[in-house]
Formats: C-alpha cells, sequence, structure tokens
C-alpha cells in the first residue's frame, strides 16, 4: 500500500495542481516537548475538483513534474466557506445614510434623558 497523507487545500490556482497542508504533532528528541509541524506538499488533481478549504486525502505516486509526487485520493470534507480577511478588514464601512440616522437618534435619546 502507497503512503497517503491527509491535509486541507491551502491552494488550487494552478491547473490540475493543488497545494495541500498537513499539520502534525511531533517530540522534540531531546526536550521531549510536543510541537505542530505544518509541511505543505503539492499534489496533482486531474480534474480540477478539489477547492481551497476541503480536507482531502492524497497518496503517493511516481513523480508527475519537478515538484509534484502527490496524487488526490479522495476529497473527505468539503469546505463549508473560507473567509479572506484583508489589511483593516476589521473596520466597517457604514453607509452615511446609517450614520445620520444613528446620530439623530443619540440626539433625541439625549433630549430625553435631560428632561
Amino acid at each position: 500500500m502507497s503512503n497517503s497523507l491527509t491535509g486541507v487545500v491551502t491552494s488550487d490556482k494552478r491547473d490540475k495542481t493543488i497545494t495541500v497542508s498537513v499539520i502534525s504533532r511531533e517530540t522534540h528528541p531531546l526536550y521531549r516537548k510536543q510541537f505542530t509541524v505544518t509541511r505543505k506538499y503539492t499534489a496533482h488533481d486531474e480534474s480540477n475538483e478539489a477547492k481551497r478549504g476541503d480536507k482531502v486525502l492524497i497518496a503517493e505516486s511516481r513523480p508527475i513534474s519537478k515538484t509534484k509526487t502527490w496524487k488526490l485520493e479522495k476529497i473527505v470534507e468539503k469546505a463549508r466557506g473560507v473567509v479572506d480577511l484583508k489589511d483593516g478588514a476589521l473596520e466597517v464601512e457604514v453607509p452615511e445614510k446609517e450614520v445620520k440616522a444613528n446620530n439623530a437618534k443619540k440626539a433625541e435619546d439625549a433630549e430625553e434623558e435631560s428632561k
């Protein structure tokens, strides 16, 4: 049986190629402390069916190109959705209409409290 790994697709931008991140826990030989290791593998996806965020099973194969020696066996779990955060994405843009409505409401509340 060939060697196989389970990981998450981190890139599907190239044609018939996916990048899979495999996370494993290892123990340091001297200090006996456990740490997480993330390795990236380039795998062959003939029908371009795997998408970013999918959990997949990849198997070792003959060399397909300089970097591809793995192929997609099956998709274990489809991604529910991927969210990309850009710089400043935490700042929410509020339409001007809503800002004016909120300011008017605050003014009314302040007026009622002063009475």
